[in-house]
């Protein structure tokens, strides 16, 4: 067998390895009998809410011990085929086999980064929101630039992406938007990105072209679903109607469909004016409310929400999670994990996962540099 693929098949047994050790695997095949025999229950759908919480975790686990038990059959199985190839002379079959051991070990690497979106709210949608930060035109030109970004990934993963707001710039680019991202794990995926985000260019909106620095902000808090119950105060927010902003046409801007909600206690506020009824709005601002706060409750449980939140407060130097550079040359750098591409016009394409991994990696395993220093 080739140097290349023993190492090939050392990593796909490590991995396998550590797969196992994060499902917990006796206690995983102990639960899924369990739950087996639970579902056999004809009692078990007078409580749909916990039949389908029940039926949830069961798939979740099936598929993740049906995953290992695969790769380890498949993997046997390409050693074997190897070993007889090689035996035999034929190197059709040898080939094949190790297309299969690579593919296998792809395979595994995925569901090894996926292993860690097992948060409270990793499953859920999202919203995402970008804020430019100061600096007029430049700023939300680059703010429109993340939201191109963002939407692009998502749709890279089939993931559905819907505008719930969107307030266009003085000229160009947008002062905020909003997307709802749906989709599994999309959550989990995006909870990283939160942060400002850094663009270095000559600017487009400069006669002299000189070179500008721009900031823009990314937040991200998961769709709250009937199984989480977040009370509110109605008492607490302030409701404000107005009209949708937009390039015009015959409803917007002439009716006050659009609905934002301030939530007192905390200051965080909420706009939706994706929708022509001001009902609807109104229903979405309010679920949009729900999702912050309990956002705002996972920070509280993380020991770097003081962390997370002061990165928030100054959208400008000193606070970027990654640096975006287009001049005098080419790079892409995340200031946490020290993950870094030469190529941000794919970046911007929303090739992102390099930089998502790492960040998750980071969270659940720590490690990582000390310091990162910044691009010029």
């Amino acid at each position: 067998m080739r140097a290349e693929i023993v190492n090939t098949v050392e990593e796909l047994k490590q991995s396998v390895g550590l797969l196992r050790r994060h499902l917990d695997w006796d206690q995983a095949q102990l639960r899924l009998s369990e739950l087996n025999a639970l579902s056999e229950d004809p009692d078990l759908w007078n409580d749909p809410e916990n039949a389908q919480k029940l039926m949830r975790e069961r798939t979740e686990l099936e598929d993740g011990i049906e995953s290992i038990k695969r790769l380890e059959t498949e993997l046997a199985d390409s050693i074997e085929l190897i070993e007889m190839g090689e035996a035999e002379g034929d190197e059709a079959i040898v080939a094949d086999a190790e297309a299969a051991i690579k593919a296998l070990a792809e395979e595994a690497a995925r569901r090894q980064i996926e292993s860690l979106l097992s948060g409270e709210a990793d499953e859920m949608d999202t919203y995402l929101e970008v804020h430019p930060g100061a600096g007029g035109t430049e700023s939300q030109d680059w703010a429109e630039m993340l939201l191109r970004m963002y939407t692009r990934w998502a749709e890279r993963r089939k993931f559905k992406v819907e505008m719930i707001d969107h307030q266009y710039g003085d000229g160009a680019g947008i002062k905020s938007a909003t997307l709802l991202i749906k989709g599994r794990n999309a959550y989990g995926w995006l909870k990283t990105e939160a942060g400002v985000h850094r663009l270095v260019r000559i600017s487009p909106f400069d006669s002299n072209a000189r070179r500008q620095t721009s900031f823009a902000s990314i937040d991200v808090y998961p769709v709250v679903d009937d199984r989480i119950q977040i009370e509110i105060d109605e008492s607490q927010v302030r409701v404000d109607t107005m009209r949708s902003g937009g390039a015009g046409g015959q409803h917007v801007n002439k009716t006050e469909s659009a609905v934002r909600l301030t939530h007192i206690p905390t200051g965080i506020a909420v706009v939706s004016q994706g929708d022509r009824s001001q009902h609807k709005n109104r229903a979405t601002a309010w679920n949009m409310l729900r999702a912050k706060l309990y956002e705002l409750e996972l920070k509280k449980r993380e020991e770097q929400a003081a962390a997370d939140q002061a990165a928030k407060t100054d959208i400008g130097w000193g606070h970027q999670i990654r640096s975006y550079v287009l001049q005098p040359y080419q790079m892409v750098k995340d200031l946490r994990t020290g993950i870094q591409s030469t190529s941000p016009q794919d970046v911007l394409d929303g090739d992102l996962d390099p930089f998502m991994e790492a960040s998750l990696a980071q969270r659940v395993y720590g490690g990582g540099p000390d310091a990162v220093e910044d691009v010029e």
